[in-house]
């Protein structure tokens, strides 16, 4: 029975290998970000951009694995209360800036066409502006990207993705502690964003 199960695994491996027809190819993405940080009062969508590059590694006709670097242009509106301006605040735009390293994984419905995604994003601090409202955001987020889109046979992909940051954005971990040292949970600073935008991948002879 052993024999009959691996000789039965060897001829399955065989198939799924002979019918693969692996194709790399690489693309450029851009489009618009609306982002927001989470757990902040008066906060808004802060509207800016993401672009980059990617690498399309096609498997067959149903899977597409998809590393990318991306910059991408964060934060939020919002407002900031100072001394002078205490009761209503200035509104004010936070921004936060990022080097995207992704993974992205595509399913195929038919082949081609429509398809879902998801994934994994190490998202490294370029710039901000939280220091002149005398903030220091940590240098890291780790996030996960979820989305949908559509593509055509020229190479262009059209998609809406939305990335969900999994790490306080001051590198808290949501406890905190009183003057009896009892501690109780406080809500966490995230990154979200909604992306919609377009890439086109070059064909490769």
């Amino acid at each position: 029975m052993r024999k009959i199960t691996t000789l039965a695994f060897i001829l399955f491996i065989g198939i799924v290998t002979s019918q693969a027809q692996v194709t790399v190819s690489p693309g450029l993405r851009g489009g618009l970000n609306l982002s927001r940080l989470t757990n902040i009062d008066d906060n808004g969508l802060k509207s800016d951009f993401y672009a980059g590059g990617l690498v399309a590694i096609k498997f067959n006709r149903y899977f597409t694995l998809q590393p990318e670097l991306t910059y991408s242009r964060q934060g939020s509106e919002g407002r900031y209360y100072s001394e002078q301006n205490p009761d209503f605040g200035t509104r004010t735009k936070y921004e936060l800036n990022y080097l995207s390293l992704d993974a992205v994984a595509k399913f195929h419905f038919g082949g081609q066409g429509f398809h879902i995604l998801a994934g994994p994003s190490a998202d490294f601090k370029t710039s901000d502006n939280f220091g002149r409202y005398g903030f220091d955001p940590i240098d890291f987020d780790f996030s996960i990207i979820a989305g949908v889109g559509y593509s055509l046979p020229n190479g262009l992909t059209f998609e809406a993705r939305f990335k969900q940051g999994f790490i306080d954005i001051y590198g808290y971990d949501g406890i905190e502690y009183d003057n009896d040292d009892n501690y109780y949970y406080e809500d966490l600073i995230l990154n979200q964003v909604f992306q919609i935008g377009i890439s086109y991948t070059f064909k490769v002879k």
